[in-house]
């Protein structure tokens, strides 16, 4: 579907070469076919020999190039970009915003004109190509958009596609996930070193251990509360921890941390529309 497609990505930070990266080592798209901008000659430079694609330090020069245009900026340059580039965008082309924060209607606003807008939240863990993503569409676009842009995300891990009204929620759950399953995973590497492990060989074990359990859910498509119960037996250590655990609080801490997240990703959201409202 991608192979046929110019993608143009403005922006060659952690995502944007992720994208690069996963998109030619899935074969979903090949050098030629992508181009990318950013004001960091040296960056391009190392982009353009490292993955063999086009590089521009003109995003004026990308759009025009590109059927899809992914814009992998930061949110608070968006509009001076979108602004540059307004002339140049149209009907014809598939536009990706990654501006985390951004809704599609101050997209829209900006540049008073209907398009075919795309809007996604991925996460840090696209850098290892098991990111998850989530997708909302514009009111405009095409039969085969969502399709393009699930493609481009599923190159860089696992993505879905939900109203635009979630993506809130997203990012207090995918989004700053990582965070959550970082602080997680340093904590019980601590609780080794406390019982006698080494650094090294506890925090292996904890990362390991995380990942082990989470390829678990997905290959098995088991409800996490059934894989739980055949850890734990009666009388045994996992139930031991496991009310531990919950005399803790963990349960609720965790929802209440995306719960958190997510209200806090609204205020920001907020903000950055009144923001785009006021250039």
């Amino acid at each position: 579907m991608l192979k046929e497609k110019k993608i143009g990505i403005i922006g060659t930070g952690n995502m944007g070469e992720a994208l690069i990266d996963g998109l030619i080592h899935s074969r979903s798209s090949v050098p030629e076919n992508i181009i990318c901008s950013d004001i960091r000659k040296d960056k391009l430079k190392s982009i353009r020999e490292k993955y063999g694609i086009t590089t521009k330090t003109n995003n004026i020069d990308v759009v025009k190039a590109s059927d899809i245009i992914i814009y992998a900026i930061k949110p608070q340059i968006m509009t001076n970009i979108l602004k540059e580039t307004a002339d140049y965008l149209d009907s014809s082309k598939l536009i990706i915003s990654i501006a985390a924060g951004v809704p599609l209607s101050s997209i829209e606003s900006c540049l008073n004109m209907e398009l075919r807008l795309v809007r996604v939240m991925p996460n840090i863990a696209a850098s290892v190509k098991e990111g998850a993503s989530a997708i909302a569409p514009g009111g405009h676009v095409l039969k085969n958009d969502l399709q393009a842009a699930k493609a481009v995300f599923d190159s860089v891990g696992k993505s879905v596609i939900i109203e635009e009204s979630l993506m809130d929620a997203i990012t207090g759950l995918s989004g700053s996930g990582p965070a959550y399953i970082f602080l997680i995973v340093d904590a019980l590497a601590d609780a080794g070193v406390k019982m006698g492990l080494s650094r090294d060989d506890s925090l292996f074990l904890s990362s390991q251990t995380v990942l082990g359990a989470a390829k678990l859910l997905i290959d098995t498509k088991e409800h996490p509360g059934k894989l739980k119960d055949k850890v734990t037996s009666p009388g045994g250590t996992a139930i031991a921890g496991l009310h531990t655990l919950e005399e803790g609080g963990l349960r609720t801490t965790l929802i209440n941390a995306v719960e958190a997240a997510t209200h806090r990703a609204k205020e920001l959201g907020e903000m950055m529309a009144k923001n785009f409202s006021e250039k």
